[in-house]
C-alpha cells in the first residue's frame, strides 16, 4: 500500500524537521520546502495528498503558494492546513477566503498536526461514492469522480468545498448547524471556530453562481441545500 504524500513547507529548519520527523513516524511519505517556489515546484512534481502550508514564507510567501495551488488544474483539489503565528480570527478567515481547507496556530502540538492531517485525508478518503451523480436542475454533483457541473459546466472546487456541498445536498430539505457541519466536513470538533463553515459557505455560493441560492442560509442555525423549483 502507497503511504500518503505529505508536502510540508516551511521557513524554520527546526519547525520543518519536527514535523517531518513526527509525520514519518505516523507512516507518511514526507516531501519538504524551504520557500515558495521550491513549495510550488514540488507540488507540481510529487502530486502531494495534503500540503501543510506556512503563511510567513521568504520570497513568495503562503498566501500567494495557496492561490497559485488552487489555480492550477493538477493541484486546484489538493488539500491545504496552513500554518501561521498570526493567530486571530481574521487571520484565520483570509487563510480560508484564498483556499486553505484548514487552519492551525504557532506554537502547536506535533500531535495535533498528525491528528489534523489524519482528519483531512479520511474525510477526502471516506467520500460517499456509493450513488451515482446527484442532479438538481442544472446542477450535477458526482461523488465519483468527484466534480460539480453548473449548466453544463465543470467548477474547480477545493476538496473541502466538495464535501460540503456533497453533504448538504444529500441531506437536502434538512437544516444542518454548523456544529454539525463542522463535525461531519472537517472530522472533528471545532469549537468557536462557526466562521470557518461561513467562509467556506461564501466561496461555495461564488463558484455555484447561477445556483448559488441551492445553499440557504437558516439564519441563526445554520444551512440548508434547496433544491431548483
Amino acid at each position: 500500500m502507497t503511504k500518503p504524500t505529505i508536502l510540508v513547507v516551511e521557513d524554520e529548519q527546526d519547525i520543518l524537521d519536527l514535523l517531518d520527523f513526527n509525520l514519518s513516524q505516523a507512516g507518511y511519505e514526507v516531501k519538504t520546502a524551504m520557500d515558495g517556489l521550491e513549495a510550488l515546484h514540488l507540488a507540481n512534481k510529487e502530486k502531494p495528498d495534503l500540503v501543510i502550508l506556512d503563511l510567513m514564507l521568504p520570497g513568495l510567501d503562503g498566501k500567494e503558494v495557496c492561490r497559485k495551488l488552487r489555480q492550477n488544474k493538477d493541484t486546484h483539489q489538493v488539500p491545504i492546513l496552513m500554518l501561521t503565528a498570526l493567530a486571530s480570527e481574521t487571520d484565520r478567515i483570509i487563510g480560508f477566503e484564498i483556499g486553505a481547507d484548514d487552519y492551525l496556530a504557532k506554537p502547536f502540538s506535533p500531535r495535533e498536526v498528525v491528528l489534523r492531517v489524519q482528519a483531512i485525508l479520511r474525510r477526502i478518503t471516506e467520500q460517499d461514492d456509493s450513488t451515482g451523480p446527484l442532479k438538481y436542475g442544472d446542477l450535477v454533483i458526482d461523488p465519483q469522480r468527484p466534480s460539480v457541473e453548473v449548466e453544463g459546466k465543470e467548477i474547480s472546487l477545493t476538496a473541502t468545498e466538495f464535501k460540503l456541498l456533497h453533504h448538504l445536498a444529500t441531506h437536502s430539505g434538512k437544516v444542518q448547524t454548523r456544529e454539525i457541519l463542522l463535525q461531519m466536513v472537517w472530522g472533528y470538533s471545532y469549537q468557536g471556530y462557526a466562521r470557518t463553515v461561513d467562509t467556506h459557505i461564501r466561496r461555495l455560493r461564488t463558484k455555484l453562481g447561477p445556483m448559488q441560492e441551492s445553499v440557504e442560509t437558516v439564519r441563526g442555525i445554520g444551512y440548508r441545500f434547496r433544491e431548483p423549483q
